[in-house]
């Protein structure tokens, strides 16, 4: 009778995590794929319904006053200590990207003086070097670190329990791999691995730290149930986004939009507390740089591209090339992730199935391809020579390769030329970027310069994104996007003939509508636009192309973090439940499937025996009356059931109730000691050893069942039971027969329960109530 959808979390999308060497088990491989070879390490959903048993019970009721002031403060201590951890791990990827980054450049630079073949070859073999070092820690420490991370934290804030995703060598291996392959040149940015970096951080700290590699305080171990564990993952990612964009109001809102699947006003707070951390913390580490002691780190360490002295007004006529320029994002942004589907499909079909070596041979084939890329087409680019400048004006002409700034001086003949290809290609993408929204730059760029690299970095895009490293899509997308509208910028300055149209702030508005018709978000990433460009007056146009880019893209397919979720096996419930469901109901999704009871109290045997005959995580208790006729009197969970079964301190000789219910029975457990280790497969039953004697005992579960299961009528519409699961963040619900009776009705004025004397307007409530009822 437990509804087919809903019963046991996701077990009907029950799928195994393909197996590599020297990875743990339950982890990702290497992409993040899920393998349908085998049901050994299910997908799992997560407990966030509190399980209101009577050992729950005991323990809140030991609980005072001064115990709930101090889990609040312990809450906000922890929401300073996530802040603290993200913007400090977001400096050191930083400083290491654009130091290695700063290093190649100048070899290479140096090098070039005397031979550009010699340079040429120092640029493959410190790009390779880099993109290596990234896949082998994926593929042979952190395969859950691969890819962007966003899809897998969107997965268990939706209630999905994915192993190896919120583990110490994850967090690891993302803060490496993401270096290691940004600092090689790679198309794909570190933004969305630092959502997932952030992530990892607030599990951790929730539960302690690692106790795996000895890395564990038990002072911190203060929160280790699901649903708490929900609240700090919560503010990691939004400490991950205030961190990779330097945007605090911005990760807020896309926690908000894009990952959370459940919100209340209380975590609105220590979000945007830990996000405010964040941006305390990475704007000290800024100044400290300032001063010399980060080595090649420059302004383009910490995103954020200053458009203020741009175009400042913008005519009527504009408004038809800024939505064409959201069309067009549209258009390219959903062709993105028809592509990236594709080409992820045929890895995982084809090639990832051939082992780590496969992957590591990509890997480094990619990057000798991009770094040919980046390297060569400059040269086949000729030179342009210098515009005048003004003589207030801090534009240089030309600089060095690899200097932060404009007109880069690649394989140019004379001195006052640059290459207007090198200065995005041979550049690292946070300063290419700010070249492209530069303002007062007409004419830097050519329509053919910009139409090649868009092409070259489009196809890069879509061929790195998949492979075994820590891969985000921000920037590479801002890329993609803020050419193409540099490239209308061209076009519309040229027909318009007006001086006050500004060709960088056409590329932002491309950049912006490339994001929303991939990733399809418009509130946060409106605001986090605004925000890294420091120009508020933009914001009315940003929020025009991202309503035209989402529209057209919501024509073609879903979002990109949709897509790669469903890719990856991640089963997501949807906001909004499928049409079909309307015509359904709770019994019709039920099946013919027969329901696996327990009774209160279970011989050990045959708990055993039912527990290795399914995968079920959820049991309904069934007891009976005096009068025979059975009665449900709780759900039971099988992470619980396990429990008990391994201490065997509850056991005992009689199949009697022991009574623990009426309080003649201590409970011998901490509620602590039923919570799941985090990102893990938890107890198995193969696990637990049980002699002879063991299996003859029983085991009384009224003490440790949840006895107020929600529950849904037979007839009641699945799109009900769907919306009622999904807010509430279910793993299970009862579907019972109609009742025969109704002992009572609650209205509103029923849960206004005040402590003092109620007022008039309360009164008025309550008897307005009574009438209605």
């Amino acid at each position: 009778m437990l509804s087919n959808h809903f019963e046991n979390g996701m077990d009907m999308a029950r799928l195994a995590w393909s197996r590599l060497p020297h990875s743990e088990d339950g982890e990702l491989d290497g992409v993040g794929l899920l393998s349908t070879s085998s049901n050994r390490n299910g997908v799992e959903s997560l407990d966030y319904e509190v399980i209101e048993n009577y050992a729950y019970r005991e323990e809140q009721a030991q609980r005072g006053k001064f115990f709930v002031g101090y889990n609040v403060a312990v809450k906000w201590f922890f929401a300073l200590l996530i802040g603290i951890g993200t913007g400090l791990a977001a400096v050191f990827i930083n400083i290491s990207v654009e130091n290695f980054a700063g290093w190649k450049f100048s070899l290479t630079f140096n090098i070039i003086q005397k031979s550009y073949l010699a340079g040429f070859l120092m640029y493959i073999l410190i790009n390779l070097a880099l993109v290596f070092s990234s896949v082998y820690i994926i593929t042979h420490f952190a395969p859950a670190a691969a890819g962007s991370g966003i899809p897998e934290i969107k997965g268990y804030l939706n209630g999905i329990d994915i192993p190896g995703i919120l583990l110490f060598r994850t967090l690891i291996g993302k803060i490496f791999g993401s270096i290691g392959s940004v600092g090689g040149g790679l198309a794909l940015g570190k933004e969305g691995p630092l959502v997932h970096t952030g992530a990892c951080i607030a599990s951790l700290l929730g539960q302690g730290g690692s106790t795996k590699y000895h890395l564990s305080s038990r002072w911190l171990q203060g929160f280790k149930s699901d649903r708490d564990r929900r609240d700090l993952v919560t503010c990691g990612c939004a400490a991950g986004v205030a961190a990779a964009f330097r945007a605090p109001v911005g990760g807020v809102l896309f926690a908000l939009e894009e990952v959370t699947s459940w919100w209340r006003s209380q975590l609105m707070w220590r979000v945007f507390f830990t996000s405010a951390v964040v941006a305390v913390v990475v704007r000290v580490a800024m100044g400290w740089c300032k001063s010399g002691n980060c080595g090649h780190f420059g302004a383009g360490g910490f995103i954020i591209w200053d458009i203020s002295d741009g175009q400042e007004d913008y005519s009527f006529e504009e408004l038809l090339p800024m939505a064409v320029i959201g069309i067009i994002g549209g258009l390219l942004g959903a062709l993105f992730n028809q592509l990236t589907i594709y080409v992820t499909r045929w890895r995982r079909n084809y090639l990832h199935k051939k082992g780590n070596r496969v992957k590591i041979y990509e890997a480094c084939l990619i990057s000798v391809l991009t770094s040919v890329i980046s390297f060569g087409l400059p040269l086949l680019r000729n030179c342009s020579p210098c515009p005048d400048s003004d003589p207030g004006s801090e534009i240089e002409c030309p600089r060095a390769p690899g200097a932060d700034g404009n007109y880069v001086n690649f394989y140019c003949g004379k001195d006052k030329e640059y290459n207007d290809l090198a200065t995005i290609f041979f550049n690292t993408q946070d300063d290419a970027i700010r070249n492209l929204f530069s303002a007062k730059t007409i004419h830097e760029f050519s329509a053919k310069s910009l139409l090649t690299f868009l092409v070259m970095f489009y196809t890069l895009a879509v061929v790195t994104f998949g492979t075994a490293v820590p891969a985000g899509q921000f920037v590479p997308g801002i890329m993609i996007g803020s050419t193409y509208g540099r490239l209308v910028g061209i076009f519309t300055v040229n027909h318009y003939k007006k001086l006050n149209i500004d060709e960088g702030t056409y590329a932002l508005l491309g950049a912006a509508s490339f994001l929303g018709g991939s990733m399809r978000m418009t509130v946060s990433l409106c605001v986090i636009m605004v925000e890294i460009t420091n120009n508020l007056k933009l914001l009315p146009l940003i929020m025009l192309v991202l309503l035209i880019s989402k529209a057209v893209g919501d024509v073609f397919n879903e979002g990109l973090y949709d897509e790669q979720a469903r890719l990856r096996g991640i089963p997501l419930l949807e906001s909004r439940p499928k049409y079909v469901m309307r015509k359904m109901t709770a019994r019709e999704a039920c099946g013919n499937q027969k329901v696996l009871s327990l009774p209160q109290v279970v011989k050990v045997a045959d708990a055993v025996s039912i527990l290795r005959s399914n995968k079920h995580n959820g049991f309904p208790v069934v007891d009976h009356t005096r009068d025979g006729e059975p009665l449900v009197i709780g759900l039971m969970l099988r992470s619980h059931l396990l429990v008990l079964l391994q201490s065997k301190i509850d056991f005992q000789h009689s199949p009697l109730p022991s009574h623990s219910r009426s309080g003649s029975g201590a409970i011998r457990h901490n509620f602590s000691e039923f919570a799941k280790p985090v990102s893990s497969k938890g107890i198995s039953i193969d696990d637990i050893y049980l002699s002879s004697e063991d299996l003859e005992m029983y085991i009384d579960l009224a003490p440790f069942l949840n006895p107020s299961p929600y529950v849904v009528p037979e007839d009641m519409s699945l799109t009900k039971v769907y919306n009622l699961f999904r807010q509430l963040g279910l793993r299970h619900i009862f579907v019972v027969p109609r009742a025969s009776r109704v002992i009572g009705v609650i209205t509103r004025k029923d849960l206004l329960i005040e402590e003092e004397s109620e007022d008039s307007a309360t009164m008025e409530l309550q008897s307005t109530s009574r009438s209605a009822t």
